[in-house]
């Protein structure tokens, strides 16, 4: 099955839509395909303000109106206590939030961005997924993120080439329970490592503080740029450590 035999079928439908590669892409298609496809977008404290920014951007270059919803997920003590499969039952809460509101613009069907690379077996979040009966046609389409990346470019997207970004809830050890203050602090010291050059890293609370993981080819950066990064860190973080094993990316 292809994309455009998906939306031939269901020209009518709702889309979690992210602002990332994989649900931008998504959307392109619907759109080239001549379905109607109602982009939400759910704005929690898990995501940064950048998220928003990317997705709102995209909905204008595409000519298409988003909603945003609304939604303070830590008011599920659930959620904020952090069990290892936390992923889940945040998924579950927001898909259902989604499917509602859909429903009540008149969607009976809801889309999101999964893709063929994506492993179900990592990934409790995909069961509430399934549970919701969402769907996932670039995962039933067979495409790959790779594929999505080359897709997206032809297609003239900003997006093709975004990393891919795991919500600061994943900041957060499994186990230790998640605030606000510690997200915002996460978000703001992330937002500060991307001015000074950084790509496609993550800044993970510990006990004391945070540690930096950064990509193999930034590690000679992050140690050039140590006074920067303990200007730009101390204040929210007593203790700040940089992981010699380097991060590898994870599309």
């Amino acid at each position: 099955m292809t994309l455009e035999t998906f939306f031939k079928e269901h020209f009518r439908t709702a889309l979690a839509f992210s602002g990332g590669v994989d649900s931008a892409y998504l959307l392109w298609a619907g759109i080239q395909a001549g379905a109607e496809v109602r982009p939400y977008f759910v704005k929690t404290p898990f995501q940064p303000q950048f998220e928003l920014e990317d997705a709102r951007r995209l909905c204008t270059q595409l000519g298409v109106e988003l909603t945003v919803i609304e939604c303070d997920i830590l008011s599920s003590g659930t959620v904020s206590a952090n069990p290892p499969d936390r992923c889940y039952h945040c998924k579950r809460l927001l898909f259902s939030l989604l499917k509602e509101r859909a429903a009540a613009d008149g969607f009976s069907l809801l889309l999101d961005g999964t893709n063929a690379s994506d492993d179900g077996g990592d990934r409790p979040g995909m069961r509430a997924l399934q549970e919701l009966e969402v769907r996932s046609p670039l995962r039933e389409c067979g495409l790959t993120k790779d594929r999505i990346r080359g897709l997206s470019k032809a297609a003239g997207l900003f997006t093709w080439d975004k990393p891919s970004y795991a919500c600061l809830a994943t900041r957060v050890p499994a186990g230790r329970a998640i605030t606000r203050t510690d997200l915002e602090k996460v978000e703001r010291g992330e937002a500060a490592l991307s001015r000074l050059g950084f790509a496609d890293f993550r800044l993970r609370l510990t006990p004391g503080g945070a540690k930096l993981q950064v990509l193999e080819g930034q590690l000679p950066l992050a140690l050039e740029r140590r006074r920067d990064i303990l200007s730009a860190l101390t204040l929210d973080f007593p203790e700040i450590t940089l992981d010699l094993n380097p991060r590898v990316p994870i599309d």
